[in-house]
């Protein structure tokens, strides 16, 4: 049985370790968390590769040996900026909820699936599944030393995953790509009082980011996802006032929808800059594809069912933005995200999570958990 007063304490016990990333250091939750799951019996193992930066799995054995769900929030933070009402590391509870840095994103979700755990733990429960627990490392700053050498290490190797990062039960379904690029433009060095004499790398860029601005690409429709979209995100170039700029960079956030390749859209940007320059760099800085599981999947309908069975109405959305779901996708594993935290506040000064998502999340996770037939 789920203990409200059990989960409250942990949610609070999990906000005030710091797990900030940058600097980047897991290894003191991580740890924790390994010491609450022994406590009751489950064994788990620390993996790292870079120092501190800890993933923690366990593994849960069910009836079934040949089929596994893995449930998995992650361990870091963002970093805590300023402006707090409360103090970051305090986990102050004030009308409802309980205020810190990662109380929603992610340690409401960390400490909701401790909970189920310990409540599995304590009434004998045989899932008719193995069960996976990975909280990971570096999830904000890429999973590079967590999730991704996981999966491709084959330390994990689930059939399904659920990936416990988002917020109010959403259930999602899509998430756009993302395609991170830097373009870098030459130009000709000249003195400033004789432009004509140079190529102004600065004034070649500009011209290229206002065609790209205005560019209207053929896209499908995702009734889930708003249009794709492009963002400079950097721009810089030239030496000095008086100096014509014989160099200029920029940096583009491409975000696009399932169906579309980043490759056609560097092929795109490409000929657009070749109106311009002739001398030109492009450095893919990063790249994840779109994902798209069918909301008719079992995976979401059982999800759905749990949600409803605690009283609330699941709404099925997509991603913006980029989370871990596509590492998923690589590897053939069917994926969906859910989590309890509360909108709007993740990554903000005074981030909260409302004590009724816990309680009610863990209820839902256990029940996905205990009626999910794989």
């Amino acid at each position: 049985m789920i203990n409200k007063n059990r989960l409250i304490k942990l949610t609070q016990d999990l906000i005030r370790i710091n797990s900030e990333n940058p600097a980047g250091n897991e290894a003191e939750i991580a740890w924790f968390v390994k010491n609450y799951l022994e406590d009751m019996g489950i064994k788990s193992k620390v993996y790292e590769f870079a120092k501190n930066r800890s993933n923690l799995v366990a593994l849960i054995k069910g009836k079934r040996q040949n089929r596994s769900l893995l449930i998995t929030p992650h361990l870091d933070t963002v970093p805590r900026g300023s402006n707090w009402k409360f103090p970051p590391f305090a986990a102050t509870i004030h009308q409802g909820k309980i205020y810190g840095l990662g109380a929603t994103d992610c340690k409401s979700n960390l400490a909701v699936s401790l909970e189920v755990i310990k409540s599995l733990s304590e009434e004998k429960e045989v899932l008719g599944y193995n069960l996976i627990f990975a909280a990971t490392a570096d999830e904000e700053s890429g999973s590079d030393l967590g999730l991704i050498p996981l999966l491709n290490k084959g330390i994990l190797k689930p059939s399904l995953a659920l990936i416990l990062d988002a917020d109010d039960f959403e259930i999602i379904v899509t998430q756009k790509g993302l395609m991170h690029l830097k373009v870098k433009i030459s130009g000709k060095r000249a003195h400033g009082a004789y432009p004509w004499r140079g190529i102004n790398a600065i004034n070649i860029a500009v011209d290229i980011l206002k065609e790209l601005g205005e560019k209207r690409n053929h896209y499908g429709k995702n009734k889930y996802l708003r249009p794709p979209t492009m963002n400079i995100g950097t721009i810089k170039g030239g030496d000095k006032v008086n100096v014509v700029a014989d160099w200029c960079e920029f940096e583009l956030d491409f975000r696009f929808l399932p169906g579309m390749q980043a490759e056609q859209l560097l092929a795109d940007l490409k000929n657009t800059i070749k109106k311009y320059s002739k001398k030109f760099k492009i450095e893919i800085e990063g790249v994840q594809k779109p994902y798209l599981i069918d909301e008719r999947h079992f995976l979401v309908a059982q999800l759905k069912a749990a949600i409803r069975g605690v009283g609330i109405r699941p709404h099925i959305k997509g991603s913006e933005g980029a989370t871990v779901i596509t590492f998923f996708q690589e590897k053939n594993i069917p994926a969906v995200a859910t989590g309890f935290g509360s909108a709007g506040c993740a990554h903000s000064a005074n981030e909260y999570v409302k004590i009724d998502n816990l309680y009610k999340g863990a209820k839902v996770l256990e029940r996905f958990l205990k009626n999910s037939n794989l």
